[in-house]
């Protein structure tokens, strides 16, 4: 399917202005738009990649920046040690107030001037624990949570004042979750805690746990890439946004 692209940006009600990189079908748009929250080194080639595909399949898609009150409009980081040292500097700035204001910008942009009726998120490490957030406090219809971290902790300022994870009693909508059995940041008892909290909050879910398989295993030229899991994971993706 033909695709368009476009920059974009989006108000925040605290004055700022939050650029995205956004893709949707020349044709028809299905009813349900979608948010894509990036990982530690913002939108970068991969996080557009996604973006794409998923319009591909006919939905109206928007990648915002969101550590846009401290990075430069359009800066995305090198998968490397210094990239990984900025990005941990600009997830340390983003407030959970701030991340659900950017959220909800975003909501507003798509239902408002693009009229889909419905909103989904999907979120990549770092982006997966802000779109477990947004999950459970915003009107999202349907989450997607690619290897979310930090979910039963409060090492980032996202899951502040309490672990996001004891929010999970505000999640109206359908949460996939998606995590590789061999994640070094997510071990076997946070996962258990994960699938705990959802299923005694009776959250309509599905986590899935590729075994043998690493963190960030969705992106093709990375160490910890894995086909199989990547390819089973788009599927289930497109499955809950359909």
């Amino acid at each position: 399917m033909d695709i368009l692209r476009e920059r974009i940006e989006v108000p925040v009600p605290d004055g700022t202005a939050m650029a995205g990189y956004l893709a949707r079908p020349a044709g028809e748009i299905a009813p349900v738009g979608v948010i894509v929250a990036h990982e530690l080194f913002g939108v970068n080639p991969d996080i557009r990649s996604i973006v794409d595909e998923i319009a591909a399949a006919g939905h109206l898609v928007i990648a915002p920046e969101f550590y846009h009150r401290d990075a430069e409009q359009g800066r995305y980081l090198a998968r490397d040690d210094d990239g990984r040292r900025a990005g941990f500097a600009l997830l340390h700035k983003l407030s959970r107030a701030g991340a659900i204001a950017d959220v909800r910008a975003a909501m507003t942009t798509l239902t408002s001037r693009y009229a889909v009726r419905e909103v989904a998120l999907v979120g990549f490490s770092a982006g997966g624990h802000l779109a477990y957030l947004a999950a459970a406090s915003l009107p999202i219809s349907r989450t997607a949570v690619l290897y979310g971290g930090w979910l039963p902790t409060t090492d980032i300022p996202l899951s502040r004042p309490e672990p996001t994870l004891e929010l999970t009693p505000g999640i109206s909508g359908q949460v996939l979750c998606l995590y590789g059995g061999n994640d070094a940041l997510i071990d076997a008892d946070q996962l258990e805690r994960i699938s705990t909290a959802l299923r005694s909050n009776e959250v309509q879910h599905e986590l899935v746990v590729y075994p043998g398989v690493q963190h960030a295993f969705f992106w093709a030229g990375t160490p910890a890439f894995d086909r199989d899991a990547r390819d089973d994971a788009m599927k289930r993706i497109l499955a809950l946004l359909a």
